[in-house]
């Protein structure tokens, strides 16, 4: 793969977290426009439109950037000494800012205001642990899929997180730039903010224990 300079591989990142929040929250607010009250409508809709773009993101700015577009996957391939301290805190600015880009341009698309704090609830132990198993399953996605088939890593990505929508109680952030984000969207995919900090130490907490799992599993086969 061609070496990209810190300046490219940003911009990569940019703007793929900038279009991966206006397909999560955009996707959001049209399944609840057309959902006509049915929640579970709704759902489908921004689950099917996240997985795909998450796919097409990944296969266009992987190449350049790794397609990160995620904190704790930054935080993952740092600590496996993929992606240096100074790279690491860059990616991590970019992706948390053009998050914030991401929504304003979705909600720009549908009318409403650029910002908007969220009063959409999401706590408690159950949510919490939510997003712990959803950040430990996209970790143990990423690492093991970039061990055995690099190629399958988009579209294992994409699935998981479908998946992921479903089968937790947290609808699977997996992303502290995500969560940020979407505490600026009063809309079907917000999360209050004085619920955020939850959230991203489920996050943080699963992003650890799976590297640290993961380098254990694969040092033993390795060896």
């Amino acid at each position: 793969m061609a070496e990209f300079d810190l300046t490219r591989r940003l911009a990569a990142e940019g703007l793929g977290t900038a279009f991966l929040l206006a397909g999560v929250v955009g996707s959001g607010i049209m399944g609840e426009m057309l959902a006509d009250g049915n929640s579970a409508i709704a759902l489908l809709g921004n689950t099917i439109a996240t997985g795909s773009i998450l796919v097409v993101l990944i296969l266009i700015f992987g190449p350049i950037s790794g397609a990160h577009f995620n904190p704790a996957v930054t935080l993952s391939f740092w600590m496996q000494k993929a992606i240096g301290t100074r790279d690491a805190a860059a990616y991590i600015v970019i992706q948390i800012v053009f998050g914030l880009l991401g929504v304003a341009v979705a909600h720009f698309m549908f009318d409403l205001p650029l910002l908007d704090w969220s009063s959409n609830s999401r706590t408690g132990p159950g949510q919490w642990g939510g997003e712990l198993v959803a950040t430990v399953g996209l970790l143990a996605t990423i690492i093991g899929c970039l061990r055995s088939r690099p190629d399958a890593v988009p579209y294992a990505v994409g699935l998981f997180i479908t998946a992921g929508y479903w089968f937790t109680s947290s609808t699977s952030f997996a992303n502290p730039a995500v969560t940020i984000a979407r505490c600026f969207t009063d809309t079907f995919s917000g999360i209050r903010p004085i619920d955020a900090p939850g959230f991203i130490a489920a996050q943080l907490v699963g992003a650890i224990s799976v590297t640290l799992l993961f380098r254990w599993l694969f040092a033993t086969r390795e060896n």
